[in-house]
């Protein structure tokens, strides 16, 4: 399935960003450019995407547009290093990404329905398990670098998929309150002396483990 060819409008600064880019990591550039590895920027990615975070959370305009320069920029370096070691370009990595997000909308390129979000969603997941058929585990994908919130909830969401359900403990009605209660957990626990972060890790791999002794007792993948 391909996207369909509307006019498009010209990117004339993005063309210029590209540019400076490959001009910096040209021969006779920035020496500091032309050596850098997607390994050495990997620090510098998880930095700019955590700045963009606090500007999307907590920040200006000015703020947003300065953090998303620089995550766009970071993506733009990896692909010219990948095209100067002639594995793929910029264009390449778009034209993935254009070929999935047309494939996982058939509600909007195809004949497909979904109305609501809760449709999408739905629809959205059923695409991914025909893409990801070769995963033998729910757990595949998910990044364990995530930080131990996020990967919580991600771990969570996915072990219900094999019917686990780990126990839950009353909530506020509100996010502000929630934090708060997050926070006075994580406040309890320093003045204990226990890390709430590594205390949370373990318990993710305890239900990750439990998990994976489903899917080998039943055959879930």
């Amino acid at each position: 399935m391909t996207a369909p060819h509307p006019q498009l409008a010209p990117h004339p600064q993005l063309d210029g960003l590209i540019a400076t880019l490959e001009r910096l990591r040209a021969p006779g550039g920035c020496a500091w450019d032309r050596a850098q590895t997607h390994e050495s920027l990997v620090r510098y990615l998880v930095e700019e995407s955590a700045e963009l975070v606090e500007a999307i959370e907590d920040g200006t305009r000015e703020e947003r547009i300065e953090e998303l320069g620089d995550v766009l920029y970071q993506v733009l370096f990896h692909a010219d290093i990948a095209a100067e070691a002639g594995e793929y370009t910029i264009e390449d990595v778009a034209e993935h990404m254009t070929r999935k997000m047309v494939g996982r909308h058939p509600h909007v390129f195809g004949d497909a329905i979904a109305e609501t979000p809760e449709d999408v969603v739905v629809s959205w997941e059923a695409i991914k398990a025909v893409e990801k058929a070769h995963r033998t585990s729910v757990l595949d994908g998910i990044p364990p670098a995530m930080p131990a919130l996020a990967l919580a909830e991600k771990v969570v969401g996915r072990a219900a998929k094999v019917g686990i359900v780990p126990p839950s403990a009353p909530v506020p009605a509100t996010e502000d309150e929630l934090g708060a209660q997050l926070l006075a957990i994580v406040t309890g626990a320093r003045d204990a002396g226990l890390d709430p972060e590594r205390a949370l890790r373990s318990a993710i791999r305890g239900l990750q483990t439990e998990v994976r002794a489903a899917e080998a007792s039943d055959g879930t993948s």
